[in-house]
């Protein structure tokens, strides 16, 4: 018989692999305490058309990543391939533009995207979406931004890299995307298929070709940050006032682009330690000032940014930062003929991490086992109880004295 296993570009989460797992998202979800920011949890799968509309029907997640099927009712539903548009969807059907600005917000839940699996990217991935909503001040933006380097500092985080950009409005880059139309037209030759179908969707979007050869050759291209309107342009230099305030440091990268049509002026990236290509982003965001309006609601400006917690904690192993798996407080050994399960249930509800023998082991194994599993051993006999911690001689206890000891 075939044994089945996990569906390609899908992982599991293994116990060892969850101490350095809950470090991660533990010190997520500290810090949006911290900040401000309240859970929200939106559904696995949306209506196709809120992708449709707010990534932009040429890009690569709406034609080539999305995991889209008709339910048994035939509407056309999508497992959500990214977080912010589903959030801003719940921002605005629930009535959120009626509190106090900016709504600030965040979830951990998975995304879905059909695209090569590799190292650190997979097909089912989890990510931390962090959203601030309804505040155009450039101070959002690097609060947002600050956000990212505080948890990397905070996680040990070394080896990374924020790049930084303005992709203009409105207002400006229409102007921007005439001049650079004219260059890819008088540098055809430079480009390849790839570069000149995301031409065809969106200009901008050939900035994200992987070919380095084209991208070589794109560095010679109109730079948006050159047509930037005053407003832009003041925008953006305040953004980055404010992160020279908080001692951020950044690059300003004049050809980084989001793949998303919703972006509008700041946009970014924190580069990790991996040296793939594919793995090394993992934190990517910027400013939607259009998005909500895209799906009905009036001109909301807005900010966020998602963040793979299998590439950060990637991240981590590659800076050698590893996490303990975390002990019992006491494992109960019994002798033969002895039972442990009343003690056990008594010391849990005192609050302490406790286990008994589950597996018919002799008492020697039962010391063996609990003396890996548990800072503490407590042995059954007939005639009472020892209890046992390495460095220590051993203790003959009652209950009350059991709990005493174990909760110093």
């Amino acid at each position: 018989m075939t044994r089945i296993e996990a569906p390609r570009g899908t992982h599991d989460v293994l116990p060892r692999e969850q101490p350095l797992w809950q470090t991660v998202t533990g010190e997520m979800e500290r810090l949006c305490a911290l900040y401000g920011y309240r859970r929200i949890q939106t559904p696995v799968f949306e209506d196709t058309e809120l992708f449709a509309r707010t990534s932009g029907v040429g890009s690569d997640i709406v034609q080539k990543e999305m995991y889209t099927f008709e339910d048994r009712s035939g509407r056309s539903l999508t497992l959500r391939p990214e977080g912010t548009a589903p959030i801003c969807r719940a921002y605005l059907e629930h009535g959120m533009q009626r509190e106090p600005q900016p709504v600030k917000l965040y979830t951990l839940a998975t995304m879905y995207r059909y695209a090569a699996p590799q190292r650190g990217r997979f097909r089912e991935h989890w990510q931390l979406s962090l959203e601030a909503i309804g505040s155009a001040d450039p101070a959002v933006d690097a609060e947002v931004i600050q956000f990212y380097d505080t948890l990397l500092r905070n996680l040990g985080v070394q080896d990374y890299e924020l790049r930084l950009n303005s992709i203009g409005d409105r207002n400006c880059r229409p102007q921007y995307v005439e001049k650079l139309n004219a260059w890819l037209d008088a540098h055809a030759d430079a480009l390849d298929d790839e570069a000149r179908q995301k031409r065809a969707t969106s200009p901008l979007r050939v900035f994200d070709v992987k070919n380095e050869a084209v991208r070589a050759a794109l560095e010679d291209a109109p730079k948006i940050g050159d047509s930037l309107c005053d407003e832009c342009a003041e925008h953006f230099g305040r953004v980055l006032g404010h992160l020279d305030a908080y001692g951020v440091p950044y690059t300003i990268d004049a050809t980084l682009v989001r793949g998303l049509d919703y972006y509008t002026r700041t946009a970014f990236e924190f580069i990790g330690p991996d040296e793939s290509a594919q793995a090394s982003t993992i934190c990517g965001g910027g400013r939607y000032d259009y998005l909500v309006e895209e799906i009905g609601g009036q001109p909301t400006p807005g900010i966020g940014f998602g963040a793979g917690i299998e590439r950060l904690v990637l991240s981590l192993e590659l800076e050698g930062i590893r996490a303990a798996e975390p002990q019992l407080d006491v494992f109960v050994a019994v002798e033969p003929g002895q039972s442990a399960f009343a003690l056990v249930a008594e010391l849990r509800h005192a609050g302490l991490a406790a286990d008994t023998e589950l597996a018919g082991r002799s008492l020697k194994g039962q010391l063996s086992y609990g003396a890996k599993r548990a800072n503490a051993v407590v042995v059954v006999a007939k005639d009472g109880m020892t209890l046992r911690r390495p460095g220590e001689l051993d203790v003959d206890v009652d209950i009350d004295e059991l709990k005493e000891l174990l909760a110093r």
